[in-house]
């Protein structure tokens, strides 16, 4: 795999998810951040599954970096604060917040399972079900809120949150797919 490329790729998504936002184009009457959210997770999954470069890569790389990934679920912080302000709901900020917050700290505890531990597969494997659930949750949350109140999710239209629906919450989703994939195929060996 040309790390290279796959950087330049990330970086690209990365620019257009903050140009979508800059130009308020996530901002429009229609579903256009529910739209994204779907089309990049759909894409992204069928790359890292089916394009033979991305597929080796996430296959052979250390899976400790895809479990480390999920440190950035620690914006659940964030949601706390937005909460505080009267900027975010409940439901989303804090539920959503402190699962956030919890499998960020439950990835980092993963991480420093000695790979000689006969429980570190089960581990593993119950973070990352635990983990998409928690992600699953607060995008459907996200969903419900914003079928009930367009306006109670704008937070998400706008830089930085904006980068969840359009980049981090994608990736997030798949690199659980891509680690329970894993587990299933070949082990839970580093390589």
């Amino acid at each position: 795999m040309n790390w290279g490329f796959l950087r330049t790729l990330l970086l690209t998504w990365l620019f257009l998810a903050v140009a979508l936002a800059r130009l308020g184009l996530l901002g429009s009457a229609l579903p256009v951040v529910q739209i994204i959210l779907i089309a990049t997770t759909v894409g992204f999954g069928l790359a890292a599954f089916f394009w033979p470069p991305l597929h080796d890569a996430l296959r052979n790389c250390d899976i400790r970096w895809l479990v480390l990934f999920h440190v950035s679920r620690f914006v659940g912080i964030w949601f706390l604060v937005l909460y505080e302000k009267g900027r975010l709901p409940y439901d989303f900020a804090v539920k959503g917040g402190w699962g956030d917050i919890i499998i960020a700290s439950l990835a980092i505890a993963v991480l420093l399972i000695p790979e000689n531990a006969g429980f570190r597969v089960l581990s593993i494997r119950i973070w990352n079900v635990l983990g998409l659930l928690d992600i699953l949750f607060v995008v459907a949350t996200a969903v419900r809120l914003t079928l009930a109140d367009r306006h109670s999710m704008d937070e998400l239209r706008h830089i930085p949150l904006s980068l969840l629906p359009t980049f981090l919450v994608p990736l997030i989703i798949v690199t659980h797919l891509v680690i329970e994939a894993r587990v299933r195929a070949v082990g839970l060996s580093s390589r």
